[in-house]
């Protein structure tokens, strides 16, 4: 009977393990999903709050300009009263100074023409001078005639006798009157020449009292035309203030159109907000079911269900054991000293980018870890990259095709020079510190360019004398 029932439940053992491997398969399928989806809601979140501090800073250049705007408009306001204040100084100093200029344009040109009349009125005394000069010159000679008749006269009363006594005292009277006029003449003549002199003086200095004169009757006629700017540059005042009163109203007018487009923002803000929220929410569930999918895969593999993915899982898990003995081995040897091989002393390497680290075990791990490492990569076509890293995600030697020197360009360096650097995102933190069996990651890779590529990462930890030292990382593709 026993038999019987055993030979019964036979044919259902293939059944059993067909279900079996469509669990499996399904579940990697679910767990791509599940990645795919959680990548997704994570890049919704990041443009979420990039939107968000987007509209904020919208918001905030908004509240500026208004601000600006606002002080535009004070300033406004102070120019336009200070304008008024400009305009009433001008009108009135304008009325003032034209009134002052016009009085000052009539004294002058009478003080020109007075200097004129005086300077002609000079000219005449010095020509009445010179004829009264020339008339003493002809009554000198008259004199001098005079005498030479008194001289003649003389010899004439002289050569009479006693008859010529009469004539002789004409003559002497004649003489005398002849040397005093002489001698008023002399006198007068240099009296008139001072005061030629002195009117030759006065003539010069009448000459360029008017031409003095003259131009200062020229400037003063030359300010009228100031009269007429100072008079044009009140209008230009009054333009000025209706261009302002035009502004105002603009600004004014703009100054509303800010305050809407403020409070437009500001919902914006508050709706982005609230989405950004929602949808940092959503990618905490995300990360949350990613983890569900993670555990329920580990729990399928321990239940002893296969898939596509258990051979690198267990390969995985193999080289990771052996990479915990090797270490053990180099520790026992003394290669190197077990507290230099859980070194955290990250020392940055000068002038790269993506920044670089050495720690005190990087010369083991360069020497030890290389064939194991490129030996997994040709176990699976899928296999894209073999790594250890630290419980913090340090990767101190990597694959061949990722080790590069670096370059100038820090693009290109981040794609092929991987070693040396930290990878702390969740993927590699989470692969550097699972304690677990392995762990199963199903992750996007970002390519550039706003391609990614859906990878899977499966880890497994390292154990050294019985410490995490961190895990071995395999990933391949979907």
């Amino acid at each position: 009977m026993a038999s019987a029932g055993l030979r019964k439940l036979a044919p259902a053992a293939p059944m059993m393990e067909q279900s079996n491997s469509d669990i499996g398969q399904r579940s990697g399928l679910l767990s791509v999903e599940i990645a795919d989806l959680a990548g997704i809601i994570s890049d919704l979140a990041k443009l979420g709050q990039a939107q968000h501090d987007h509209s904020r800073g919208a918001a905030s250049a908004v509240q500026h300009m208004a601000g600006a705007n606002d002080a535009l408009i004070e300033s406004m306001k102070v120019a336009k009263t200070s304008a008024y204040e400009t305009q009433e100084n001008l009108g009135t100093s304008a009325n003032e100074i034209s009134a002052t200029l016009a009085d000052t344009v009539e004294k002058i040109g009478a003080l020109s023409d007075g200097a004129v009349a005086v300077h002609q009125s000079i000219e005449e005394v010095s020509a009445t001078i010179a004829s009264v000069l020339n008339t003493g010159a002809e009554i000198q000679k008259f004199a001098y005639d005079t005498q030479l008749l008194a001289i003649n006269a003389r010899v004439e009363a002289a050569h009479a006798g006693n008859a010529g006594t009469g004539f002789s005292v004409i003559a002497e009277a004649v003489k005398e009157l002849a040397e005093n006029i002489r001698a008023a003449t002399t006198a007068n003549q240099k009296h008139l020449e001072l005061l030629t002199q002195t009117l030759q003086a006065l003539t010069a200095r009448a000459r360029n009292n008017t031409e003095t004169a003259q131009a200062a009757k020229t400037k003063s006629e030359q300010s009228k035309e100031a009269i007429v700017h100072f008079h044009a540059l009140v209008e230009t005042v009054q333009r000025l203030m209706h261009d302002i009163d035009s502004m105002s109203q603009s600004v004014e007018e703009n100054n509303k159109s800010y305050a809407e487009l403020r409070d437009e923002l500001r919902g914006l803000t508050d709706a982005v907000e609230a989405g950004a929220a929602h949808l940092e929410r959503a990618h905490s569930k995300a990360d949350t079911i990613l983890g569900i999918s993670e555990d329920f895969i580990l729990f399928i593999a321990e239940s002893g269900i296969k898939n596509s993915d258990s051979s690198i899982i267990e390969l995985c898990q193999r080289t990771a054991a052996a990479i915990g003995a090797l270490f053990e081995r180099a520790v026992a040897d003394r290669d190197i000293a077990l507290a230099a091989l859980f070194d955290e002393n990250y020392v940055p390497i000068a002038g790269t980018d993506p920044q670089q680290m050495m720690t005190k075990f990087v010369a083991l791990t360069d020497a030890k870890l290389p064939p194991i490492q490129e030996e997994v990569l040709s176990a699976d076509p899928r296999i894209t990259f073999c790594a250890a890293v630290d419980r913090n995600g340090y990767l101190p030697t990597h694959n061949v095709v990722y080790s590069k020197p670096q370059g100038p360009d820090p693009v290109w360096n981040a794609a092929n020079c991987r070693n040396r650097r930290i990878f702390n995102d969740r993927t590699g933190l989470a692969a550097g510190r699972n304690q677990r069996p392995f762990l199963l990651q199903t992750y996007r890779r970002d390519m550039g360019g706003g391609t990614f590529v859906l990878m899977k990462d499966v880890s497994a930890p390292i154990m050294v004398s019985g410490r995490h030292w961190g895990g071995l990382r395999i990933g391949f593709k979907v």
